[in-house]
């Protein structure tokens, strides 16, 4: 039997905690982490989707780890702007990106992006996911239902216009299919985001807009704004009494916005699992299902490399319709 030296039964031990620590490290990090405010670029103006179900979540998260989570709203080119930022920035662990359903259809709008969602940002979880609503201004626009709207919009090509959160977003294509599926012409305002959209929809400044649930949810309660029909087969969660575009006459007209975090790429993969762990917890909550019922969406369990394979598909998908559509930047 080989017996072992005293240096050697003390290179052994050294190398068996080295070993433990490194695998420690992680972990320790991980339940560390944040040690100070961690910040979630939101890509539009406050007061549109995005924001309205980051606001929320932020809050929840801020009980819930015990450190402030920030937003820093930077809008503009249908949010390509703040994707941009987002994906340049330190990948510590304290900043993430909470992008949407239009980032997976910029690629096929615009053509010189200077970031890759699918190569720059590692996926966290599908937030929220709502059905796009036709809403208009209820004193401007006459129709109480989505034939009478159709039937209008076809008698006055180019009478009404439609406000978006911006060129190559969820809203400017819903709104080009809309037009595609029912030939009609309606023009496109677009908009830094929901936010300032909605606001001049409300003020009758636009017409219509083809926005999702979630920014226009408390203005339909309010009256402020009046729904025609969910871009939907069924009704919207908390929406019982909003029609269905398909129960409208249009059987393929489903749109819906949905909402994410994603972190920079090369963010530590124990903060990454930390977090989705912890947004995971957040949208469990009775706080948050209760609120997300009211915005129109239900809570989605999509994460990591599921939820990434999901941004793949609709990548593909948006380019389809963009080429269907025929929609351009303006």
């Amino acid at each position: 039997m080989k017996t072992i030296s005293p240096n050697g039964r003390r290179r052994a031990l050294h190398a068996a905690l080295a070993l433990a620590a490194g695998l420690a490290a992680p972990w320790a990090a991980a339940q560390s982490w944040p040690t100070k405010p961690v910040t979630i670029v939101v890509p539009f103006p406050a007061g549109g989707g995005t924001d309205a179900f980051a606001r929320p979540l932020t809050a929840v998260l801020t009980q819930q780890v015990g450190r402030q989570f920030i937003i820093d709203n930077k809008g503009g080119a249908g949010g390509t702007l703040g994707a941009s930022v987002a994906s340049k920035a330190t990948p510590d662990g304290y900043t993430f990106f909470m992008g949407a359903v239009h980032h997976t259809i910029a690629p096929s709008m615009y053509p010189h992006l200077d970031y890759d969602l699918q190569a720059d940002f590692i996926p966290i979880a599908l937030v929220s996911s709502v059905p796009q609503v036709i809403v208009v201004h209820p004193g401007k626009v006459k129709a109480n239902t989505l034939g009478e709207f159709i039937a209008y919009a076809k008698a006055n090509p180019g009478k009404l216009n439609y406000g978006s959160a911006g060129n190559g977003t969820s809203h400017h294509l819903a709104g080009e299919l809309f037009k595609l599926q029912t030939k009609t012409f309606i023009t496109h305002i677009p908009y830094r985001g929901a936010g300032p959209a909605l606001q001049d929809l409300i003020a009758g400044q636009v017409d219509v807009m083809f926005d999702g649930l979630g920014s226009s949810s408390g203005h339909i309660k309010g009256g402020r704004i009046k729904p025609l029909a969910v871009a939907a087969a069924k009704p919207a969660p908390g929406f019982p009494d909003v029609p269905t575009s398909v129960s409208g006459g249009l059987p393929t007209y489903e749109v819906s916005s949905w909402y994410a975090l994603w972190a920079p790429k090369g963010t530590p993969p124990e903060v990454v699992e930390r977090m989705t762990a912890e947004v995971t917890k957040a949208l469990n909550t009775p706080e948050l299902k209760k609120m997300w019922n009211n915005l129109g969406s239900e809570t989605p369990t999509l994460t990591g490399k599921a939820f990434g394979k999901f941004v793949d598909v609709e990548v593909d998908r948006w380019a389809e319709v963009v080429k269907a559509s025929g929609a351009k930047l303006q």
